[in-house]
């Protein structure tokens, strides 16, 4: 058994996408750790995810709510312009042929 330390492993692509773009909003001090973890805590609680989660969907939609959350609470993102790019990235994977690449119009 090896003692390197272990890599996170993500179930789908926009998980790490997601993870990674927060740690970076972190790094560029647009929010600090405790700040994530309290809001994170919060969304987790609002979704009435309190069991033990595996990382899957269900954990980064919740991770994604709080993310928003508090980019929109810090003024960052608009609640409106979120839901447009909602809206257009469904419509986008909904004409998508399946296995092809998702791109906005």
């Amino acid at each position: 058994m090896s003692d390197a330390p272990k890599t996170p492993v993500f179930s789908e692509p926009w998980h790490a996408q997601l993870f990674a773009l927060t740690v970076h909003l972190h790094e560029r001090d647009v929010f600090t750790w405790p700040d994530w973890a309290a809001r994170f805590g919060a969304t987790l609680a609002e979704h009435g995810l309190s069991k033990e989660l595996d990382g899957g969907d269900d954990y980064f939609n919740a991770w994604l709510a709080a993310l928003e959350g508090l980019l929109s609470q810090r003024s960052l993102a608009e609640a409106a312009l979120v839901q447009q790019m909602r809206d257009a990235w469904e419509a986008a994977y909904m004409r998508t042929p399946h296995g092809d690449p998702v791109r906005l119009a």
